[in-house]
C-alpha cells in the first residue's frame, strides 16, 4: 500500500540527504589526503565550492536524480584527489591546472547542469550552479573557493526582459536579451563575444522566417519541436562559447543559458 508523506517529512528527508552528502564529502577529502599521506605524496588538496545551499526545494520526483548528482560532484573530488597523489611530481607547472583541474570543472558544470534540469522538469528551472564548478588547490582544511560569480536567486528566477524580432505571419519569436547580463569583456575577447552576440540575433531571423515559412505545417506541437526547441539548443551553444571566450581572459561568467528559452507571441 502506497503512503503519502506530508510536505515537512518529504523536505525533512530531503534535507537528511543533502546532510549525508555534505558529510561525504568531508569522509571522501579525508581519505583522499589519507591516501596521499601514505603515498608520501601531495600535502594539498583539491577543495571546491558546495553547490547544496543554492539548490532550491527539489520535487519529490527529482530528488533521486539530484541526490544521485550531488554524490557525483564528492566522488569526483575524490577521484580529483587521487589523481593529484598519483602524478605528484610529474609535469610542468601547469600540469595540475591543466590535468585535473580543468578536467574536473567541466565535469562539474556537467553534473550541476544536470541538477538544474531535473528540477526543471518540476519546478521551475534553477540557473546559474555552474558558479560552482571551479576547483582550486590548496593547503588541507583551506576553504574552499568562493563562487566564481555570484547570482542571486531572485535574479535567477525572474523574467529577463525581451525584445521582439520582425512580425511573421501576426507571431513572432521573441527571445530574452543576455545583453544587460554580460560582464566588461576583455579586450581580447570582444570579437568573439560580438560575432556571437550577431549570431543570437542571426537566430532569430532565420527561426522568424522558418515560422513564415512553415505556417499552417505540422500539427498543434509542430512550432515548439521544430522551430523553438532547436533555437533553444542554438542559442545555448552561442551563450556557452560568450562565457568561455571571456573566461580565457577575466573570470567566466555563468548562468547566461538562463536566456536561451524563447517563445512565440
Amino acid at each position: 500500500m502506497s503512503h503519502v508523506f506530508p510536505e515537512h517529512k518529504k523536505r525533512r528527508v530531503l534535507l537528511v540527504g543533502l546532510v549525508g552528502v555534505a558529510a561525504l564529502t568531508t569522509a571522501l577529502t579525508a581519505a583522499a589526503l589519507a591516501s596521499g599521506s601514505k603515498a608520501g605524496g601531495s600535502s594539498q588538496v583539491i577543495a571546491c565550492p558546495d553547490p547544496t545551499a543554492a539548490v532550491p526545494a527539489v520535487p519529490a520526483g527529482a530528488q533521486a536524480e539530484v541526490s544521485r548528482e550531488l554524490a557525483n560532484l564528492d566522488k569526483q573530488i575524490a577521484e580529483a584527489n587521487k589523481r593529484l597523489v598519483d602524478t605528484a611530481g610529474q609535469g610542468g607547472p601547469n600540469f595540475v591546472d591543466n590535468a585535473i583541474l580543468g578536467p574536473l570543472e567541466d565535469k562539474r558544470i556537467a553534473a550541476l547542469n544536470r541538477i538544474e534540469t531535473a528540477i526543471g522538469r518540476l519546478a521551475p528551472k534553477p540557473e546559474g550552479l555552474e558558479r560552482f564548478a571551479t576547483c582550486k588547490l590548496g593547503a588541507p582544511g583551506q576553504a574552499a573557493p568562493a563562487p566564481s560569480t555570484t547570482i542571486s536567486s531572485a535574479v535567477a528566477q525572474q523574467p529577463p526582459s525581451t525584445s521582439a524580432a520582425p512580425a511573421a505571419g501576426g507571431q513572432s519569436i521573441v527571445c530574452p536579451s543576455p545583453v544587460d547580463a554580460i560582464p566588461p569583456v576583455p579586450a581580447g575577447a570582444q570579437a568573439e563575444v560580438t560575432k556571437e552576440l550577431a549570431n543570437l540575433d542571426n537566430q532569430i531571423a532565420e527561426a522568424n522566417k522558418r515560422l513564415v515559412d512553415t505556417a499552417g505545417q505540422g500539427g498543434p506541437n509542430f512550432v515548439d519541436n521544430a522551430i523553438l526547441g532547436p533555437l533553444e539548443d542554438k542559442r545555448i551553444a552561442a551563450l556557452n562559447r560568450i562565457e568561455t571566450a571571456i573566461g580565457r581572459l577575466a573570470p567566466k561568467p555563468e548562468g547566461l543559458e538562463r536566456f536561451a528559452t524563447c517563445a512565440l507571441k
